[in-house]
């Protein structure tokens, strides 16, 4: 090979190489295939690792110690389906020691019509105008379970709300069949309330049922029986609650031991042979009504009949204002306050009534954990921290 055929051939060569360098190089960049597919270096796992982080990992909230002002110059933010946790407390005034309405209803009807009592009933198409009207100023549903143990996970900067309903009426929830299966009434207040958290599933789908077991089959009547009424509440996340065997006065109509324990005791011994599980933790007063001696009132609260004990958590009053949070050095488990549904008629104290006075200022506004609880400084002494069960109390 002659001597220009070498330098050629040399030429050519060392094109071949830098073409491969290159051809590398622009092929192990990110989102390259080749970098798709070659492990890591260190190991880092994929997204298709089991146990691998998401893409986008959340923000870590800190959480101040009791006292410890918190850094808010950086909002630290935790997004959870349906929640939000916020720790920027300056920005948005939480006060997990303002005062939580307990709503109370009665009964629904389509229309009024006369002789229908005008303080308790309420239409279908007013419950569904209230439901939206609370969705739009804030309020979110809860558990009176929760409420009892003060475990509020509602969003960031929204109030927590108890629906409370009394005896049991159809109006409030009943059963129709279609096609073989049982399914919930949407002419009832439930059926609204399940229909209006389709298009809202923030504002959560609570309530408690106080009922009075001597009603029977009568409870919630409708289709089904009423171990399948109860189930259908049970299995949705409702709850039920007892207002005594045969709506008792306890002011009037009861004047011994034995006539609470047994207007107590029975509708749980009652509701044990619907349900073998299905014990009542929270009573509703009829009438609002208590016993005239300490010793009869201290039965409302725990005692036992026929070998059966009952105890309850917390007891509802019939009116007329927002309650205190238990955490609140001012909150009686014996006696809690409810607010009434506006009927027919309006009148003073009821839903209508409160609603402009329910102002973030004066409610429990949330951060949005329910494991802590957040409160401005200067309202301190509003918390009784003997009832934190755990719960981190911050101040800022």
């Amino acid at each position: 090979m002659d001597k220009r055929n070498k330098s050629a051939l040399l030429v050519l060569v060392i094109c071949m190489v830098i073409t491969g360098v290159l051809y590398t190089a622009c092929n192990t960049g990110p989102g390259s295939e080749i970098s798709k597919n070659t492990p890591a270096a260190d190991n880092t796992p994929s997204a298709e690792t089991p146990g691998a982080p998401d893409e986008t990992p959340a923000t870590a909230v800190p959480h101040p110690t009791p006292g410890e002002t918190p850094d808010t110059t950086e909002p630290a933010q935790e997004q959870r389906p349906g929640h939000l946790i916020r720790t920027d407390y300056e920005n948005f005034q939480p006060n997990e020691s303002g005062e939580i309405p307990i709503i109370m209803f009665h009964n629904f009807v389509e229309a009024f019509e006369p002789g229908m009592d005008k303080e308790f009933t309420t239409t279908f198409s007013e419950f569904e105008a209230m439901l939206e009207t609370l969705y739009e100023q804030g309020f979110r549903l809860i558990s009176m379970r929760d409420f009892i143990e003060c475990s509020i996970d509602v969003p960031a900067g929204t109030m927590p709300m108890v629906f409370t309903f009394d005896d049991g009426t159809s109006g409030q929830f009943s059963l129709i069949e279609e096609d073989g299966t049982l399914k919930v009434n949407p002419r009832s207040a439930l059926g609204i309330m399940m229909a209006f958290n389709e298009k809202h599933p923030d504002f959560g789908l609570k309530g408690i049922f106080y009922v009075n077991m001597d009603y029977g089959s009568k409870t919630f009547d409708g289709a089904g029986e009423l171990k399948d009424r109860f189930r259908f509440l049970l299995e949705h996340g409702l709850e039920l609650g007892t207002h005594t065997w045969g709506h008792v006065n306890f002011t009037t109509g009861v004047k011994t031991a034995d006539q609470v324990l047994e207007s107590i005791g029975r509708n749980q011994e009652a509701a044990y042979s619907i349900i073998p599980d299905l014990e009542f933790y929270s009573m509703a007063l009829p009438y609002g009504s208590l016993p005239k001696s300490d010793e009869l009132k201290a039965l409302l609260r725990e005692g036992t009949y026929n070998g059966i004990h009952y105890e309850h958590k917390s007891i509802m009053a019939v009116g007329a204002n927002p309650s205190k949070p238990p955490i609140s050095p001012d909150y009686n488990p014996e006696y809690v306050p409810r607010i009434r549904m506006q009927g027919m008629e309006p009148v003073i104290q009821d839903l209508t009534w409160w609603l402009p006075k329910m102002t973030p200022e004066r409610m429990f506004v949330s951060d949005g954990d329910p494991d802590t609880i957040v409160v401005p400084e200067d309202r301190k002494d509003r918390v009784n921290e003997s009832s934190l069960n755990g719960k981190t109390l911050i101040l800022y």
